[in-house]
């Protein structure tokens, strides 16, 4: 299985989110979605589980809820905006979530792939709207096949330009 992985969109979606989720089995939004329709758009792509963030309005909070915990492939994962952590770091999130294999938050938008305890996958895929604290916009992929530990990247959103003069 093929997971898409994105935060804090704030209302845009690049034109790069679409060409890097393309090919994915599931979307996972991490909060900060910005507009309800982000989640229709991505929804065209891949089905989305995802949760509000603390820039999300009033619609976003009723419709999602601050974590969804889900198995996919059969990882169990937990996805969240983090901001209830204050800083989130990997540690206080497996922590809170220990029966977590995957943890996926949001909110600093500084992209991060890091392994805890040796066994559980925390990714922050960064920020994927408006550039944001100076750090490039970023989703994640990640592929998950049972029995053997999650394969993860962090893939900068770069605009699709015309190719170099030569």
């Amino acid at each position: 299985m093929r997971l898409g992985v994105i935060s804090d969109t704030h209302g845009l979606l690049r034109p790069e989110v679409f060409h890097v989720l393309e090919h994915v089995d599931h979307i996972l939004h991490a909060g900060d979605v910005g507009r309800p329709d982000v989640l229709i758009e991505l929804a065209a792509l891949a089905p989305v589980t995802a949760v509000y963030g603390n820039t999300d309005g009033a619609e976003l909070h009723a419709r999602l809820p601050q974590v969804a915990e889900l198995e996919l492939d059969g990882f169990a994962v937990v996805v969240t905006h983090g901001d209830q952590f204050g800083h989130p770091t990997p540690e206080v999130l497996h922590a809170a979530y220990p029966e977590a294999e995957i943890i996926v938050y949001g909110h600093t938008h500084k992209p991060l792939l890091e392994l805890v305890d040796r066994t559980v996958t925390v990714m922050n895929p960064g920020g994927a709207g408006k550039a944001r604290f100076g750090l490039a916009p970023s989703v994640g992929i990640m592929e998950l096949e049972a029995g053997i530990p999650p394969r993860a990247r962090l893939v900068p959103l770069v605009p699709a330009g015309p190719p170099p003069e030569e």
